[in-house]
């Protein structure tokens, strides 16, 4: 049990420092009376270039970045807390290249803010969870999808209003899908058991999938 509190205090560190790194950034700008929107992607312009890598730190308001708080908050908790082996790839991943498709998808203009990451989490977690077939896994597929299920519509440029950059919410969703089939053989992984008389199909943990490796090499 103590071993198991640690482990979900410490996948809470990076998405809490990160957080705390973007308020920290918005109090900084409005406080110096900066526009930091300039950081944010452009589409198909040099001067966007930049925001593939600056564009989920700014956020054109405090109630932008409270919108995105407890979605990143959480998504990023769940990604550090059951794939910690390669939480720093995914997110790395879903940061840069959520950014490269909407620098190419964009409409004209600077698109800002965090939620084509969220997004990416979104759907990197429930693929992730209904690829693997994994009982934890699968049930944060379902939380998910209760939380967030009416997100795709923010896809679509149908049923968002004007402002509202859903080339980087399909951007993020599209990465996030795209890297949990590349991801697939990661974190936890059925593991099959034979025996005289019977097969039957068990769960291997992401620790044992460590170990395992590790005995390997």
């Amino acid at each position: 049990m103590k071993v198991e509190i640690q482990r979900l205090i410490l996948s809470l560190v990076i998405p809490l420092l990160l957080l705390l790194m973007l308020y920290a950034i918005k109090i900084l700008e409005v406080g110096m009376g900066w526009d930091l929107s300039h950081f944010g992607i452009y589409p198909l312009h040099v001067k966007g270039v930049i925001g593939i890598i600056t564009s989920p730190l700014v956020h054109s308001s405090f109630s932008h970045l409270m919108a995105n708080s407890f979605p990143l908050l959480f998504l990023t908790w769940c990604l550090f807390y059951f794939y910690h082996s390669i939480a720093i790839q995914i997110l790395t991943a879903l940061w840069i290249s959520s950014g490269c498709f909407t620098f190419i998808i964009g409409s004209p203009g600077w698109h800002i803010g965090a939620s084509g990451l969220i997004y990416g989490l979104v759907f990197f977690l429930f693929l992730s969870g209904v690829i693997r077939k994994y009982p934890p896994l699968i049930a944060i597929s379902l939380l998910i999808t209760f939380l967030y299920g009416g997100i795709v519509w923010s896809m679509f440029p149908f049923f968002v209003k004007a402002n509202i950059s859903w080339e980087g919410h399909l951007s993020g969703g599209i990465t996030g899908m795209i890297l949990a089939l590349l991801f697939k053989s990661y974190g936890p992984q059925k593991r099959i058991i034979t025996d005289d008389e019977e097969s039957n199909t068990d769960i291997e943990t992401e620790e044992e999938s460590d170990r395992n490796e590790q005995d390997a090499t």
